[in-house]
């Protein structure tokens, strides 16, 4: 067969069936979601599907009251839909890399709200604002804490690092490069002076977030902008 022939092309790039369960890596920025049920997903996330599904924007009352008013201040970054129905869903978000995530029974992870891809029905989810920081923030950064059983898809610009966190070794990240952390740690943030006068007047970079205790935070090699630049 001819390198560059168009039945080369398609055997290459054709969706194969791996039969890895309700969640399937179909290349490491494509989602595969072997639906017979609901799921949720990323609002927009939907790039092909087969078979009866239906999509619902997720309902403003879905989740209760306490959920709503959080959603209104975190604004549309948190805005879901549910897929409903039989078939294959495929999801993407922006080519950014994809990882799956089994959460067992009573495992939980905090996820960046921009980071969350799906999450089976059955995961106990909330959102929380980032209080303190909130003032620096261009829209707001918050995070999306599951809860197992179950799986969970989330998203990195290039291979996402893990760092352990102990209680000997607390972690420093820059919030725009921090995707995830365990569900048990409470992330404090402190400004670097120093670092604020190397980087230039308001540089995003002179707010960092400490990870104190025993767990693990999740990093990308790529900056997404939420800190604000002043220029005063």
């Amino acid at each position: 067969m001819n390198r560059y022939s168009m039945d080369e092309f398609i055997k290459s790039t054709e969706q194969q069936d791996k039969g890895e369960g309700f969640f399937e890596l179909e290349t490491e920025r494509v989602l595969e979601v072997n639906l017979n049920g609901k799921v949720w997903a990323k609002a927009g996330a939907m790039i092909t599907y087969n078979g009866q599904i239906k999509f619902e924007r997720e309902g403003i009352l879905e989740h209760g009251l306490g959920k709503m008013f959080k959603k209104a201040f975190t604004g549309e970054g948190a805005s879901l839909m549910k897929a409903d129905g039989r078939g294959k869903l495929y999801l993407a978000d922006a080519g950014k890399k994809i990882s799956i995530i089994h959460l067992g029974e009573g495992e939980s992870i905090s996820v960046n709200g921009n980071d969350l891809l799906s999450f089976e029905e059955g995961i106990d989810w909330d959102i929380q604002m980032m209080k303190r920081i909130t003032g620096m923030m261009a829209g707001g950064l918050f995070n999306v804490t599951c809860k197992g059983p179950g799986m969970i898809a989330i998203t990195s610009h290039y291979e996402p690092l893990t760092i352990r966190v102990t209680p000997e070794k607390p972690v420093i990240t820059d919030p725009n490069a921090t995707v995830a952390w365990s569900g048990n740690l409470q992330p404090d943030f402190q400004t670097d002076v120093s670092l604020k006068s190397f980087f230039g007047r308001g540089s995003g970079e002179s707010v960092q977030m400490k990870f104190e205790g025993s767990g693990f935070v999740v990093v990308q090699p790529f900056e997404e902008v939420y800190m604000q630049n002043s220029q005063g």
